[in-house]
């Protein structure tokens, strides 16, 4: 498996590309990702780890690192994340499983596990 870490960082150039190219369009999203990210009746964390189960239900590699990452800025730990993948497995079975393997390479390139 590529390095999850150079994947990630790939991501956020070519989203810094698009932000360029459609700024407008960008601005827009990235509007409705703080609103419906702040703190509410659920943390951000919270929030940030539903939208991980999620992205690994969807199987959206951009989505996982991204919503990985931003858990752990939303100072979830690697343990609440595991959960989240284990969830994920629970609902996705073998796809759950191998989309967790992702997150579970990313935790360890950070040294989180």
């Amino acid at each position: 498996m590529e390095s999850q870490l150079e994947s990630n960082q790939e991501r956020l150039r070519l989203y810094g590309k698009l932000k360029e190219l459609l700024p407008e369009t960008l601005a827009a999203e990235v509007k409705v990702g703080d609103e419906a990210y702040a703190d509410g009746a659920l943390s951000a964390k919270q929030k940030r780890l539903i939208a991980l189960g999620v992205a690994l239900g969807r199987g959206c590699t951009n989505c996982i690192l991204g919503q990985t990452m931003r858990a752990l800025e939303a100072d979830a730990t690697a343990d609440e994340i595991l959960e989240v993948t284990g969830v994920a497995v629970a609902i996705g079975g073998t796809m759950g499983a191998a989309e967790s393997l992702r997150v579970v390479k990313l935790l360890e390139e950070l040294g989180k596990l």
